[in-house]
């Protein structure tokens, strides 16, 4: 009898969670956009609709942590269906009022900040059932097709929801709330169990629940480098995100043609996480890391030629390989940590990379204030150097196990 696990295609389980994701995923996006139209159009005012976009971020702060204790402690199976559950209600409550005219203000950060607590608690939830519906050998590639189907999100759901808004202003979100209908359907479809058979255990406080997580990870010198790595270049993503925008912005783009420039961005990661896979096949563990690294640095060719396009073109190397990088990392992770810490463990270092990520554009601006383009972006190459630099001088990276090693560790 062969022992080989069944392909990706062929997984039920894995087949029913990525479709019931995908649409899930592109009606979100498509609702980041109708929020702020919606607020704009109904207040005129940019304030409140960066208000609403910082309701539906702030769950990471608040909640992550404690969703990872709620992962490891109770059925992830459930947590996922009643995450997906309170979406479909709450989205679908504002679609109506939106439909009826009855929306007020107060509605619109109330409902993200209520769908942003329950993508985090899904979140880390799903990141844990991943290892219970995947063998272990296919992590690697399971989260490099996760990695395509964000990446095709990002880049079909803003457009989406600017197209359904223009039809109708409550369209964008009653479609959000059929796929999140949609995804509790084929959660409740999947017939394998989310996590391991698990021992009634005395109850402990959450802080000291999540220190043991946060201990977990912290001992293990290679994924605590990596966290802090992803966590680097994170921050670096959101600044130069903005920098492109302002510089933009400031050669007289419209805002079509910078709209055009970021889907450039997001059209080179698509085609990294189609390549992943293969990429994955070619290069160790250590080489992506280090190699990812050290592609960020062309970027300093935006001091000798300080254009929009020039941003765009020196770093979309680095959008290619990052979702390679974010395959193998997380795949890595996943494979290793013990069930009953998948949630607090992967808690963290997801909190770690997200805590980063909003810090980039803060900096960027204050630096796009006070200098000029060249003198912030010259500043962000340094920053990226020096995280290069840190990755290649790193014993954790240079001596990183390849994930076969890995696998039969933990088998």
């Amino acid at each position: 009898m062969s022992t080989h696990p069944v392909p990706l295609r062929r997984n039920r389980d894995f087949v029913l969670l990525q479709t019931g994701q995908a649409l899930s995923s592109i009606g979100s996006e498509s609702a980041t956009v109708a929020y702020t139209l919606l607020v704009r159009s109904l207040t005129h005012s940019p304030a409140k609709a960066g208000l609403t976009g910082f309701a539906r971020l702030v769950p990471w702060v608040l909640f992550a942590l404690p969703a990872g204790v709620a992962a490891d402690r109770w059925n992830r199976k459930w947590l996922m269906i009643v995450a997906d559950v309170v979406r479909a209600v709450a989205l679908g409550a504002l679609g109506i009022s939106v439909a009826t005219g009855h929306v007020s203000f107060a509605q619109v950060p109330l409902v993200a900040f209520v769908e942003g607590t329950a993508y985090v608690v899904f979140n880390i939830a799903e990141i844990g059932a991943m290892r219970s519906v995947v063998p272990s050998a296919q992590l690697q590639r399971a989260f490099a097709t996760e990695q395509a189907r964000l990446s095709a999100v990002y880049l079909a759901g803003p457009p989406v929801g600017g197209f359904l808004f223009g039809i109708s202003r409550s369209l964008p979100f009653l479609a959000d709330a059929i796929s999140y209908a949609f995804s509790t359907v084929t959660l409740l479809a999947m017939r394998t169990p989310f996590q391991e058979a698990r021992e009634d255990e005395e109850p402990v406080p959450i802080l000291v629940q999540i220190r043991e997580g946060l201990t977990w990870l912290w001992k293990h010198t290679f994924l605590r480098t990596c966290a802090l790595l992803f966590a680097g270049t994170n921050f670096a993503f959101g600044a130069l995100e903005l920098t492109l925008i302002v510089v933009g912005r400031r050669q007289g783009l419209s805002g079509a043609a910078i709209g055009g420039l970021l889907a450039i961005v997001g059209a080179m990661a698509l085609a990294g996480s189609l390549a992943a896979p293969r990429l994955m096949r070619t290069f160790s563990m250590r080489t992506v890391i280090i190699g990812n690294m050290w592609l960020a640095v062309p970027v300093a060719a935006f001091l000798f030629h300080a254009t929009a396009l020039v941003l765009v073109a020196s770093t979309a190397p680095l959008f290619f390989f990052n979702p390679t990088l974010n395959a193998m990392i997380i795949g890595y992770r996943v494979a290793i940590v013990p069930d009953r810490l998948q949630g607090r463990v992967n808690s963290v270092a997801r909190s770690l990379a997200l805590l980063a990520l909003p810090l980039g554009p803060v900096v960027a601006g204050v630096l796009l204030g006070a200098f000029s383009a060249r003198a912030t972006v010259g500043c962000l190459a340094a920053f990226l150097v020096a995280l290069a630099i840190a990755a290649t001088a790193s014993r954790s990276i240079r001596g990183a196990p390849t994930f076969e090693e890995a696998v039969a560790a933990v088998s």
